[in-house]
């Protein structure tokens, strides 16, 4: 593999654990909150204001092209299990998983 592969795959990598902890850090405090509503308060929450609204809905559909791509891209390069990067989106976080599925396919193309 190649510096500029490695690099790339380093750079998606470490975006996957900032995103981890940025998101899962705020994840955690929410959940902590009393009352907070369980998943359906964390939902509320996201459509709080027109601002949380707006972010949410940008994520969203972010994720509506970023599986699109995962599948047509898993498909093409014959990476196997992308229905779990799309289920871990969900799970934990898109911000964490569209980069781990970009060092992937980053290391197939490399190894083309």
């Amino acid at each position: 593999m190649k510096t500029a592969d490695k690099t790339l795959c380093v750079f998606y990598g470490l975006v996957a654990v900032a995103a981890l902890f940025a998101t899962w850090s705020q994840n955690l405090a929410f959940f902590a909150l009393p009352d907070n509503g369980g998943m359906a308060g964390f939902i509320r929450s996201a459509y709080a204001n027109p601002a949380a609204a707006s972010i949410s809905n940008d994520i969203l559909f972010m994720c509506f092209a970023a599986f699109t791509f995962m599948i047509v891209e898993a498909r093409r390069l014959g990476i196997r299990h992308v229905w779990l990067y799309i289920v871990l989106s969900c799970g934990i976080a898109v911000s964490v998983m569209f980069p781990l599925f970009l060092l992937v396919r980053q290391r197939k193309l490399a190894a083309a």
